[in-house]
């Protein structure tokens, strides 16, 4: 069945889905190495060619409405499996060289990935690298499969077959809207608090979602209630906090932006540590070589510590 109209041009949701992560037309649109009115015109092209208002413009920036954050979400993996066709075909055209084949789970794809990748062309120009993100059981099986050479968790479990190995520490933080009761909450909530209140979650096999459920029950004792909401995305799931739907727990990677400008706001939990370890994974027993080592020494090169939001 050929593809109708409305999405057979993915450029602007690429657009779309950049103005969601930077925050601004303007910072997509330098993204992109467009202007910024250029950036705006086919975003606009977009709400009329979809019928829908995407962004919600004022004086301070953008930002998706709750429908433009539906559409990111759904536009996503659509714009990912694009990025990995183009990916594919040029790594075709070359004459030698080699092929790599990573998975990440959501937060590392987005947040540290890219810089590792930048890196690695600058060692390796000749290596052509198909990226596949999802959640940290699809990354799992997807090394065990061999469809990827290496891959990226932030779960806290591993299935049998793996060999893994530290390449960063995040920190899980607890967001809510401005106008959440939690966001006068000085002294933050305790784990049964949060445990007691439905949030907007990601889908079960995310990494992130398991290791909340993992340190509520371990050190607190609780066990956290189904979710309000489940969304495939970060972004999707910050438009919802925004909204004021419900809180969420996410990566502090991906809230630095947000609670910086005001946008969301963090709740300390008084009792829980929410700290967590990002894994380099692949086959047990089969030492990485070529580019693949290349590329988990980059991830690597910080080791164990922090890193900087976004990067």
């Amino acid at each position: 069945m050929p593809l109708s109209g409305r999405v057979s041009d993915l450029g602007p949701f690429d657009l779309l889905l950049s103005v969601a992560r930077l925050g601004s037309v303007g910072a997509a649109a330098r993204a992109h190495g467009i202007s910024q009115p250029s950036a705006s015109a086919r975003l606009s092209g977009l709400e009329r060619r979809l019928g829908i208002a995407l962004l919600q413009r004022s004086s301070r920036g953008s930002r998706l409405t709750p429908e433009g954050a539906l559409v990111a979400d759904w536009a996503r993996a659509a714009v990912e499996a694009a990025a990995a066709l183009d990916t594919g075909l040029v790594s075709l055209r070359r004459s030698g060289g080699d092929r790599l084949p990573v998975a990440a789970s959501l937060t590392v794809a987005e947040y540290l990935v890219p810089r590792w990748l930048a890196l690695l062309r600058s060692a390796a120009p000749d290596t052509s690298v198909l990226l596949t993100a999802g959640n940290s059981d699809d990354v799992a099986a997807a090394v065990l499969a061999g469809d990827a050479q290496l891959g990226f968790v932030e779960g806290p479990d591993l299935p049998g077959g793996l060999q893994a190995r530290t390449v960063a520490r995040d920190v899980l933080t607890v967001v809510v809207a401005p106008g959440h009761p939690w966001a006068r909450r000085r002294s933050g909530i305790t784990a049964h608090e949060l445990a007691a209140t439905p949030l907007v979650a990601r889908e079960p096999g995310s990494g992130t979602r398991r290791h909340l459920e993992q340190a509520l029950a371990r050190q607190a004792g609780a066990c956290p209630l189904p979710p309000l909401l489940e969304l495939s995305s970060t972004t999707a799931i910050k438009a919802a906090v925004r909204e004021g739907v419900a809180p969420a727990v996410l990566s502090s990677l991906a809230v630095g932006d947000e609670t910086s400008s005001g946008a969301l706001v963090r709740v300390p939990v008084t009792d829980l540590d929410l700290s967590r370890s990002l894994r380099l994974v692949h086959l047990a027993g089969r030492p990485l070589t070529g580019p693949a080592r290349a590329l988990a020494s980059i991830a690597g090169r910080r080791g164990p510590g922090p890193l900087p939001r976004g990067g």
